[in-house]
């Protein structure tokens, strides 16, 4: 495993975020980005019980949908 994670977030379609693990199959939603952070982390520490393979570092993308009208 490498020493990062990626998960790209996303607002969730009623409130709160989603976030979604580049690669791997984690997922967490929370409703405000405190909760979020610290759900992520929780499922990380979930996902990579191992201490010594589990990511040293969790970056988070902000994904925001745009529609423009011509």
């Amino acid at each position: 495993m490498g020493t990062e994670i990626l998960f790209l977030v996303e607002e969730g379609p009623d409130g709160g975020y989603t976030a979604r693990a580049a690669g791997e199959s984690v997922f967490t939603q929370a409703d405000d980005l405190d909760a979020l952070r610290e759900m992520v982390r929780d499922a990380v520490r979930c996902h990579f019980p191992d201490e010594a393979a589990r990511p040293q570092v969790i970056r988070m993308h902000f994904v925001r949908d745009e529609v423009i009208a011509l």
